[in-house]
């Protein structure tokens, strides 16, 4: 499943200008989003956005022939713009560990300075139940292989325990994912510093190496 790609209606005869219509694009879901943020789906009427951009509601209309519309493709930006900054983060780093820590922090960062757009993943689920699977997880399935690689690499090396890379990234993401909301809700704030207690607490466990000992003489899960 893609996410839909939305263009603005061209009128017949007239040429296309593609970086004012992608510029008008952006300037449109950047303001819907605000709106939607404050006022919810319900409240947010088009006209509100359309004078706030100083343009007709028509023009809001071209590119997104429905608020329904308009709204998901906000959502579907937001992923996007989390998508590149986490990648654009990561590529910093040169060892793949590294790169797995400018990942998280630069997820925790992304939210704490975007709370808009987690106003809108709640609005997502709230007003569209009817959808099988929420945008943010339609983005972090079309995103896993790269992070799964990632930690392949990282088992062939000797650095992580060998257990299945699916698993990893999946409690990985859960206990991101979760971080986030509760960040949002509880407003809290330091991603730097939550990002240091997250990587420390999975990187090296609670365990020590006597108590991972006492616990595998017990029968505890160790894989």
């Amino acid at each position: 499943m893609k996410p839909a790609r939305v263009t603005a209606q061209r009128r017949p005869g007239r040429p296309r200008d593609e970086a004012l219509a992608a510029r008008r694009c952006e300037e449109i879901l950047e303001t819907a989003t605000r709106m939607f943020a404050t006022r919810g789906y319900q409240d947010m009427d088009v006209q509100v956005a359309a004078d706030a951009l100083r343009v007709g509601k028509g023009t809001v209309y071209r590119y997104f022939p429905t608020k329904r519309e308009l709204f998901l493709a906000a959502v579907d930006r937001a992923m996007r713009l989390l998508k590149d900054h986490v990648e654009r983060e990561a590529a910093t780093r040169s060892e793949p560990l590294d790169r797995v820590e400018a990942a998280v922090r630069a997820y925790l960062a992304f939210f704490e300075a975007h709370p808009e757009f987690v106003e809108l993943l709640i609005l997502e689920r709230a007003e569209f139940k009817d959808r099988k699977k929420p945008t943010y997880f339609v983005h972090r399935d079309a995103n896993l292989g790269q992070w799964q690689d990632l930690f392949g690499a990282l088992i062939a090396q000797g650095t992580v325990r060998d257990v299945p890379v699916a698993r990893i990234t999946t409690v990985l993401g859960d206990l991101l994912y979760g971080t986030m909301f509760t960040n949002f809700f509880a407003r809290r704030a330091g991603s730097e510093a939550q990002a240091d207690d997250i990587l420390d607490v999975v990187l090296h466990g609670i365990l020590t190496p006597a108590g991972q000992r006492r616990r595998a003489g017990r029968g505890g899960r160790s894989k």
